[in-house]
């Protein structure tokens, strides 16, 4: 199963972008999905998670800038990102499928896409 992202890049801060992760099969349709995130220097940390219900939880940092959204039929989970901050710089990942119930636990997943990069200059 393969997890294909898109849509990272360079942007100013206060600027938007929007990441779409793509599933190369429906094996995710029941399962949560979510982006994490790593800076450097930094641990990976958690962005935003979307239940298959469609229950949604968030990092602290972007709550009320961030969205992240799922089209089942698709196979795709999105996340909107809005008033980006430099802070936000860092590659973007995208998981699915968790194990157990931590869904916000990145070790809870073993489905990783390949990373984008997101780069928010001052």
């Amino acid at each position: 199963v393969l997890l294909v992202e898109a849509g990272g890049g360079l942007v100013q801060a206060g600027g938007s972008l929007r990441l779409s992760c793509a599933a190369s099969s429906r094996t995710f349709s029941n399962a949560a999905m979510g982006w994490f995130r790593h800076a450097s220097g930094k641990e990976r940390e958690v962005v935003a998670v979307i239940t298959w219900k469609g229950d949604q939880y968030y990092g602290d940092s972007v709550k009320g800038r961030f969205t992240i959204s799922r089209d089942n039929v698709k196979n795709t989970v999105y996340l909107q990102m809005n008033n980006l901050k430099p802070e936000d710089t860092a590659v973007y990942y995208c998981a699915a499928g968790p194990r157990g119930f931590q869904i916000r636990n990145p070790n809870e997943y073993d489905y990783w896409g390949q990373g984008t990069q997101v780069t928010v200059s001052s």
